[in-house]
């Protein structure tokens, strides 16, 4: 069916209105230091139907709904939207990353999709009822949904959150990362299979056969495809127009997979989300590419896509405190705990392993995304839907100020009752050079740093002036190349002189590294240490009883 001039004419001024709103309150919410998403959708609920309907019906009917031909134009213009946000989506994944920090992030992101999404699925399937279930007859599907919902993390919003707070290139960010990345890959496999049980258009495809083609077309775009990306990149970029036929490339190549993957029963973001991490993983992909990309989509078709959500329901009339309460406890209790445990699981210390929970509880578009893809399937109802966009608010919007709690909170901490138990030995050394030479090996084995660069820098500093402290205590140190402080203790068997101003020999010898270019941290934490040792009687209980087990007890307790 044709489209008439005042069709043609109110949906251009609808995307018009779309993105100009979009842009007001994004800028807004950036502003008040939250997610540009959250402004975007703020902006869809004052044009949806829960204001503007509420208040200037007619013209909500205009802009949006003037014939049934526009809402199937803003149909197909919000799923291209949200194929192309699933495609950038992808070029963020960095497949070394989660290599990297392959123990830990397993660790996480394994405890963050089967905590939550027990907890999902059972509230799901067991009480149905409260969390809103539209059809009873689906009860298997709507509570794998659930699952699902509660156990992916939002992969963009993630890294923004990271980025503002300057935390995307230490260890906490990279195991955040990678495990969002894992998170992600998982989350949509299993969702796509969910759509498949439903038996969504596959062109007559079994179930088996579509869960086989979906794995044929994972397992060849990431093991063959990421190869052929990667080699004809080059040529696509020597050859072509720069970065016009690269970017034209990438477009083609992610709307033919988001087609295939339609094709077999799959939703096309999937198809999408896959070639994204396969095209996105190439060393031959510039930056500036990227970025062009990025800011494409970013700044044209999410909005579109963000405030789109708002003209689908009435967010006040849909509203409801239990459901919404419901999905807030599981979100947090599900996602915070799974992979807080998973990170510690990892070796994290506690601190850490609950900034990663934090930070993996953030669902922002893609809880979005599978709420919308899941409403139009009709596994859920209206009042849901509103409870997943509110959850996937709150989670984006606390995971910042979460993240920033438990860090300051592990500042706090002493950095002697941090230390690693295998930082602790007992030592028969009788001079200053065979001691640090001893726990200089010991620090090494941990950090992998060259050993020779500790004994030198740390002899270094004590030829400047002695380190010896007071109560049978030493506290050597030295500022090198490394991320984050390290303290190693020696419990000597043998009395060492290191001319402590009280003239008594170290009996316990602490040594302290800091990184370079930090004065002050070092300045606090030598004050630091020096203070939990500054009582005799501690020192006292310490040396009655040098065992290294022992002594590390001692120590959580002062």
């Amino acid at each position: 069916m044709k489209m008439s001039v005042a069709d043609i004419t109110f949906f251009l001024i609808g995307i018009s209105v779309m993105l100009l709103f979009a842009r007001i309150f994004g800028e807004l919410a950036r502003s008040v230091k939250q997610p540009i998403i959250v402004g975007e959708i703020l902006a869809g609920i004052i044009l949806g139907p829960t204001l503007l309907g509420l208040f200037w019906p007619e013209v909500f009917q205009n802009l949006f709904r003037q014939s049934e031909n526009v809402g199937i134009a803003f149909e197909g213009l919000t799923t291209i939207a949200v194929v192309m946000l699933l495609l950038v989506s992808g070029l963020e994944v960095d497949l070394s990353v989660v290599l990297k920090q392959s123990r830990t992030a397993i660790s996480t992101s394994l405890m963050g999709l089967v905590f939550p999404f027990f907890i999902g699925f059972s509230m799901g399937y067991f009480f149905p009822d409260l969390l809103g279930i539209a059809d009873h007859s689906q009860k298997l599907v709507f509570a794998l949904f659930i699952g699902v919902a509660l156990s992916i993390t939002a992969l963009p919003v993630v890294a923004k959150t990271l980025m503002d707070l300057n935390l995307l290139k230490t260890e906490i960010g990279t195991v955040i990362i990678a495990s969002a990345m894992v998170d992600d890959l998982i989350g949509w496999i299993i969702f796509s299979i969910i759509l498949g049980m439903m038996g969504t258009a596959n062109h007559g495809f079994g179930f088996e056969t579509t869960f086989l083609l979906a794995f044929a077309f994972i397992s060849f775009m990431l093991i063959f495809g990421r190869k052929i990306f990667n080699y004809a990149l080059p040529t696509i970029q020597n050859k072509l127009s720069f970065p016009g036929g690269v970017i034209n490339f990438i477009l083609i190549s992610g709307f033919l997979s988001a087609a295939f993957t339609e094709y077999i029963g799959i939703h096309a973001i999937f198809g999408a989300f896959i070639t994204g991490i396969a095209i996105g993983d190439s060393v031959h992909l510039k930056q500036h590419t990227r970025e062009i990309i990025h800011q494409f989509i970013t700044n044209i078709f999410a909005p579109l896509f963000f405030v789109s959500i708002g003209l689908r329901v009435n967010f006040i009339a849909h509203f409801d405190i239990v459901i919404v309460a419901v999905f807030l406890i599981l979100a947090f209790a599900g996602k915070i705990i799974g992979c807080g445990l998973g990170a510690y699981l990892g070796g994290l210390k506690r601190w850490d392993s609950l900034a990663v929970g934090f930070g993996m509880n953030s669902r922002g578009a893609m809880e979005i995304i599978l709420g919308i893809l899941a409403f139009d399937a009709g596994i859920i109802e209206e009042k849901v839907f509103v409870a997943l966009v509110i959850m996937a608010l709150v989670t984006s919007i606390t995971s910042a100020p979460l993240i920033g709690f438990a860090l300051r909170y592990k500042r706090k901490e002493k950095l002697i009752t941090q230390i690693d138990p295998k930082l602790i030995i007992v030592s028969s050394a009788t001079d200053k050079k065979t001691l640090i030479s001893e726990l200089a090996q010991k620090v090494s084995e941990i950090i992998k740093i060259d050993k020779e660069i500790i004994i030198s820098e740390v002899l270094k500093r004590e030829e400047i002036m002695p380190t010896g402290i007071a109560n049978s205590l030493a506290l050597p140190h030295a500022k090198i190349k490394i991320s984050k402080p390290i303290v190693a203790i020696a419990l000597l068997k043998n009395e060492i002189d290191f001319e402590a101003v009280d003239s008594i020999p170290a009996k316990i010898v602490v040594l302290l590294l800091t990184p370079q270019n930090d004065n002050e941290l070092q300045l606090k934490l030598l004050s630091d240490i020096a203070k939990t040792f500054g009582d005799k009687n501690k020192m006292d209980d310490l040396l009655s009883d040098i065992s290294p087990n022992s002594v590390y007890s001692k120590l959580q307790k002062f």
